[in-house]
């Protein structure tokens, strides 16, 4: 069972709670969400939200202007609503991986906005799970095709299920200081593999994704969470050198994993 940064067993009985850290469940996909089409989306009042919004910083770490969500709240409701109205069954592939990235995004900026001023969203409860303060992902937030979706369905059995594309890991963004950047646009059919390529080497190239240092590496917890997803433990420095500018790439070759760390800050201006 691989490793996730949510779910935890506990005690005898060996219930799943919601926590920051211990065992994801098998993935199982919800297959009646298969893209099975040609049709798109139409993303673009995301994509102005975001333009406006997300203010990259001097190191490349992309930075979300919160209290302006609060007061475009109508207008990012609006678009989940409409999001939530598509049948993404009738998309492409593409555009579907798209979709799901986008919604599971603007969710999460609408989730933590309501709470702003907050200073972790695994502070947010929106029940679902068995421990207060656990964050919001096991809540049923989202409605698509008549079913109740929450952040982890759509993450774990949705968008990591169905696309098993380990890039995907670069477009979900949880509002913390460690996930990869949310992105200054949104995702589209026509754009989505570059956008996520550009997050992935944005993150690699960041410290807080791939430090290296005296020869040792300090890896985001993702890498370990998710590991199975990158070919496993054995494979992460192969894949963090096909992101990393040729210093750092040459560094990553020469050093060791020495850990993983996790920084739930708010991703807050």
């Amino acid at each position: 069972m691989t490793l996730d940064r949510r779910t935890l067993l506990i005690g005898s009985a060996s219930l799943a709670a919601t926590t920051a850290f211990g065992p994801v469940p098998a993935l199982a996909a919800m297959t009646g969400f298969r893209p099975k089409g040609q049709a798109g989306v139409d993303h673009a009042a995301f994509d102005a939200l975001l333009k406006a919004l997300v203010k990259p910083d001097a190191s490349g770490y992309n930075r979300v202007d919160y209290r302006g969500v609060k007061a475009n709240l109508a207008s990012l409701r609006a678009y989940i609503a409409a999001l939530e109205a598509v049948n993404p069954v009738s998309l492409s592939r593409n555009e579907a991986h798209a979709y799901w990235i986008n919604l599971y995004n603007a969710k999460t900026l609408e989730i933590v906005a309501e709470a702003y001023p907050v200073t972790s969203i695994k502070k947010i409860n929106l029940g679902g799970s068995f421990l207060f303060g656990s964050g919001p992902w096991k809540a049923k937030v989202i409605t698509v095709n008549a079913t109740e979706l929450s952040l982890d369905d759509v993450e774990h059995e949705i968008v990591r299920a169905l696309f098993n594309d380990p890039m995907s890991h670069y477009g979900l963004n949880c509002a913390s200081y460690s996930c990869p950047n949310l992105a200054t646009r949104a995702f589209t059919g026509a754009n989505v593999d570059a956008l996520l390529r550009v997050n992935a080497v944005d993150y690699v190239n960041h410290p807080r994704g791939v430090a290296v240092d005296s020869g040792r590496i300090t890896a985001s917890k993702i890498y370990s969470w998710y590991a199975g997803d990158f070919g496993g433990k054995g494979r992460l420095k192969e894949h963090w050198m096909s992101l990393a500018e040729p210093q750092k790439a040459a560094r990553i070759a020469s050093a060791s994993i020495s850990g993983y760390d996790y920084d739930w800050s708010i991703n807050a201006l």
